[in-house]
């Protein structure tokens, strides 16, 4: 009795995981693994000053939407706004785990100016004014400068941080912009 008690129990475990481990159009897939509460102020100021960062990244992204000349730079500029609001999502999600301040998205740039490769406001205006080939050289420049500035912060995150989860977004940050970054190179000398 007591082991076909256990096989109905084991049976009826089984089907629950399997069925919330599916996900189907009618079902939503299945939230984001738990934030790992474990952290340092390292940890912190990585994902309070990389959530401005990426911010800044995806302002400079919609411009490209409809002011670029040439398709890989939209589609470049398109790629970097899908990476990184997911990015922001998730920076977003570890601070509120750790009870630290998210970032408001009203930033002032006077406290943001020490961030590397953050444009100041006239750069960020100068940019949007542009269209064309002026657009998309200006573009690539500046965010070359922009992730190789997200890189830094990246490398510190990984010399400094212990999260897990925020040392694997640091190095997927670095191995996402340095790509992206040579692939920017190019397109200046095409």
């Amino acid at each position: 009795m007591r082991s076909r008690t256990l096989a109905g129990l084991l049976t009826a475990v089984a089907l629950v995981l399997l069925t919330a481990c599916t996900s189907t159009p009618e079902t939503p897939a299945a939230p984001a693994a738990a934030v790992d509460a474990a952290h340092e102020p390292a940890d912190v100021a990585f994902a309070q000053g990389m959530i401005p960062h990426h911010r800044q990244a995806v302002a400079m992204s919609r411009l490209a939407e409809s002011r670029a000349a040439s398709p890989q730079v939209k589609d470049l500029a398109a790629r970097i706004e899908g990476e990184q609001g997911p990015e922001i999502e998730q920076m977003t999600a570890m601070l509120t785990a750790w009870g630290a301040p998210v970032p408001a998205g009203d930033e002032q740039p006077m406290a943001m100016a020490g961030m590397p490769g953050m444009m100041g406001p006239q750069q960020m205006a100068d940019l949007g004014a542009l269209s064309g080939p002026a657009f998309d050289r200006a573009f690539l420049t500046m965010m070359i400068a922009h992730h190789t500035g997200a890189v830094q912060m990246a490398q510190a995150e990984l010399a400094q941080g212990t999260n897990p989860q925020a040392r694997e977004l640091a190095q997927a940050i670095i191995g996402a912009q340095q790509a992206e970054i040579a692939e920017m190179q190019r397109l200046l000398q095409a």
